[in-house]
């Protein structure tokens, strides 16, 4: 049995999603108490709780406390990953992204390629929106063997949600590799997207479009935006997405969606300024990257390092995660981050973990 504290660190809802995810490649039962306790809304939201019912449906598992609200759940996976084409509505705004986050990992260490459509969340806050894990994420993994593709159907926003995202993966073919990317190098390109929908009268995407360019500009840096109107999302919103790649191949991203009552020009401001102190910091990841490729570190054959832009309280609970976990060592010193991974195996999913 695995047993979690979810009010340790962060204390919040990424200790679930991953814990349930690495439950399922292990085929452990998991114990998870405490679920969120540090939020101002503590216990499962149905972002959390779609995680886990999908990571039931997908290995043939079994929950306890799985409801809005549950502080404590139970969660025996099935054992084995179960083939074919899925569909989710996690019936909110709540991220879509996070769910297909959860599901990737099981997914490419089973022996069939998947299929996924997710409804809700696309693009709010202190959620992963679908243009970095497209443009930033998903390319990086690659270099780690990990074959998946992701595409927006139909955006989706704060409150209503009802955004379509599709998520392909494939197999690995190998142990998942380890990642080594110690040195930035100078900036090759900038890209970026400025996607709104319902909102071409106020020149929305334009607008941050334009308030991110000048801002880069002035630090010596061109990018190429697309300006994309939307008129198939279900309400009106906004989001940019920003990122760099550097002549050694690093990848550094920053985004920032719409709400009511925050400008075009102050999410231009917001997106160009953070991918700057990003670059600036001499990080080979962006300060999401830095957290989100710590539990794919921990499963690769070999010791992954890179430098993160700084220390974070994501970076510290995901890295406390897959030591207590899957037995990966893992060490931060200053911004120098370093897993080293246990080569995980499917196979031999089954043996005594060695924690």
């Amino acid at each position: 049995m695995i047993e979690i504290d979810g009010s340790e660190y962060s204390g919040s809802g990424t200790i679930l999603r991953h814990s349930v995810a690495l439950a399922t490649l292990l085929r452990k039962p998991l114990h998870v108490t405490k679920i969120r306790a540090r939020r101002s809304k503590p216990g499962l939201r149905r972002q959390h709780l779609q995680a886990i019912m999908a990571c039931c449906e997908l290995s043939g598992g079994k929950v306890e406390g799985a409801e809005v609200n549950s502080t404590e759940i139970l969660y025996e996976p099935g054992a084995a990953i179960r083939a074919g084409d899925f569909q989710w509505d996690i019936g909110s705004a709540g991220s879509t992204t996070m769910l297909a986050f959860t599901l990737i990992p099981p997914a490419i260490f089973s022996e069939a390629p998947h299929h996924f459509q997710i409804t809700g969340g696309l693009f709010q806050d202190f959620a992963p929106s679908a243009f970095h894990m497209q443009r930033v994420l998903l390319p990086t993994l690659q270099q780690m063997g990990v074959q998946a593709e992701l595409q927006v159907l139909r955006p989706g926003y704060v409150p209503e949600g009802k955004g379509l995202l599709a998520v392909g993966t494939l197999p690995l073919v190998g142990p998942l590799r380890a990642l080594k990317i110690l040195e930035p190098g100078p900036v090759k390109r900038i890209q970026g997207i400025s996607l709104s929908s319902h909102l071409a009268e106020q020149k929305v995407s334009e607008r941050m479009a334009q308030r991110s360019q000048n801002i880069l500009t002035e630090k010596g840096y061109r990018a190429e935006i697309r300006v994309l109107q939307d008129t198939s999302a279900l309400q009106k919103g906004a989001v940019l997405t920003l990122w760099a790649e550097t002549q050694k191949g690093c990848l550094l991203g920053a985004d920032r969606a719409g709400r009511v009552g925050r400008s075009s020009e102050a999410i231009g401001e917001h997106v160009a300024r953070s991918l700057l102190e990003d670059i600036q910091a001499g990080a080979t990841v962006d300060r999401y990257l830095a957290d989100q490729l710590i539990l794919f570190a921990s499963l690769a054959r070999g010791v992954t390092e890179y430098l993160i832009p700084m220390p974070t309280e994501h970076v510290e609970t995901n890295l406390w995660l897959v030591e207590k976990i899957v037995g990966a060592k893992t060490s931060l010193k200053e911004t120098h981050l370093r897993v080293e991974g246990i080569g995980f195996d499917p196979a031999g999913a089954s043996r005594p973990s060695p924690v």
